[in-house]
């Protein structure tokens, strides 16, 4: 079973690049990315051109400059082995252009400095530089000239200039938002506690109730009980969260004001005490817990019902009641163990609570948080934060499997994978 484990964990690794060369891919064929947005966004400043003209005030060169910045001045290849990190990105490229007569021309270079070196009025390391027509590139500190490339283009009559260095997946780095400029990693942490907390109440209260529920359901099968309970259940598995969710905000949070319309917290939250803080939160979770919780409550209660039923009728049950053991403990102890074990194959995801959320339910109820994310990303064209998530997604859900089959094979001994 060891070596079933081992084989796991190493095809985390091709799924991980197959999942990423796919989306890579789409971002690179998909029209309105980022370089279109930009272009967009200058053509309305210069003049006012519609959306199939978005570009067209722009000259070659600014163009091309303009994919430098966003990354999209490499084929699709060299761009994704540097988004890996398996080869280094050309960051900081500017294209130097030469006067008639001008064999130089002086060029200054920006480096971003590790975030402990940023200083109050500046961030970066700036040195002054001499590109010549044929490239090259001379200072008076040659230590400022470390990593820094030229690429002449002489029938431009200009000199591209630019560092290199490997920044991507391998050496921990997601890239940096398109759309709002800070690193994807730390954007994605950010979200995580809310995520955590949502993801994490709905696990544990799904378990609590749903497990007795399931219980209590088998044993009193066809009663008014099982009865009662199924329509509530199937009801309520009926209407999708997201339309739950606009329901309760509209009658519950807008005209009855019973709970807050959004938000994970009030804006005065930090000037709360202790207990007021946990009030509030479970003031405006309330509702997105409800709409969270719907759908899962069905799933998991009739599972843990039907499996245990089906156990109940089971031979090794009848045998249990025959040698003098009780109902209560052929239920409890042979019957509910067995019962167990494909709810044991869910186990695993909770560690997926790291990223849950719902894109439609975070959006209705404004909760800042990874499901949110997910939707704005996606809107935006933010490719490196769509990126970014999904290589969260694939790693958890990954791990997530993983972590179930071995559930299961604590759950029960007869199990072993080879």
């Amino acid at each position: 079973m060891r070596d079933y484990f081992i084989r796991r964990f190493l095809l985390i690794i091709p799924t991980l690049l197959g999942a990423t060369l796919v989306v890579f891919l789409i971002t690179r064929i998909t029209p309105g990315g980022p370089l279109e947005a930009a272009m967009r966004k200058n053509a309305s400043v210069e003049g006012g051109r519609g959306m199939k003209d978005a570009g067209g005030s722009l000259s070659e060169e600014q163009k091309q400059e303009q994919a430098a910045y966003y990354g999209f001045d490499r084929s699709f290849v060299p761009a994704y082995l540097a988004w890996l990190g398996m080869i280094p990105r050309e960051v900081d490229k500017q294209f130097v252009k030469f006067e008639k007569g001008k064999d130089e021309t002086t060029v200054t270079l920006q480096m971003l400095l590790p975030r402990a070196e940023w200083k109050p009025n500046n961030a970066y390391r700036i040195t002054h530089a001499t590109v010549s027509r044929k490239g090259e590139l001379r200072a008076e500190e040659a230590a400022g000239l470390k990593h820094w490339y030229t690429f002449p283009e002489p029938g431009k009559e200009r000199v591209q200039v630019y560092r290199t260095e490997f920044s991507g997946l391998l050496q921990g780095n997601l890239g940096v938002s398109t759309r709002y400029n800070e690193y994807v990693w730390n954007m994605i942490v950010q979200r995580m506690p809310v995520s955590l907390f949502y993801g994490l109440a709905t696990f544990l209260i799904t378990y609590v109730i749903c497990i007795p529920l399931g219980i209590l359901k088998a044993i009193k099968h066809r009663t008014m009980v099982d009865s009662v309970s199924s329509v509530l259940i199937f009801i309520g598995y009926s209407v999708p969260g997201f339309v739950l969710a606009s329901v309760l905000v509209v009658y519950l949070a807008a005209r009855m004001r019973w709970f807050p319309t959004g938000g994970f917290t009030s804006e005065h939250f930090d000037e709360l005490g202790f207990a007021a803080k946990i009030w509030d939160l479970l003031h405006h979770a309330f509702l997105p817990l409800i709409c969270y919780l719907v759908g899962a409550f069905a799933f998991t209660t009739m599972l843990m019902k039907n499996n245990l039923m089906d156990n109940l009728a089971a031979d090794y049950v009848r045998t249990a009641i025959a040698k003098g053991a009780s109902y209560r403990r052929s239920v409890l102890v042979h019957a509910l163990r067995n019962s167990m074990i494909p709810l044991a194959t869910t186990l695993g995801h909770i560690v997926s609570i790291f990223v849950a959320g719902s894109m439609l339910i975070e959006l209705i109820f404004e909760i800042n948080g990874f499901g949110l994310l997910s939707y704005n990303s996606i809107l935006d064209r933010d490719y490196p934060l769509v990126m970014g998530i999904l290589v969260v997604n694939v790693l958890l859900l990954m791990l997530g499997n993983i972590l179930s089959d071995f559930f299961v094979a604590l759950t029960d001994p007869r199990i072993r994978f080879e």
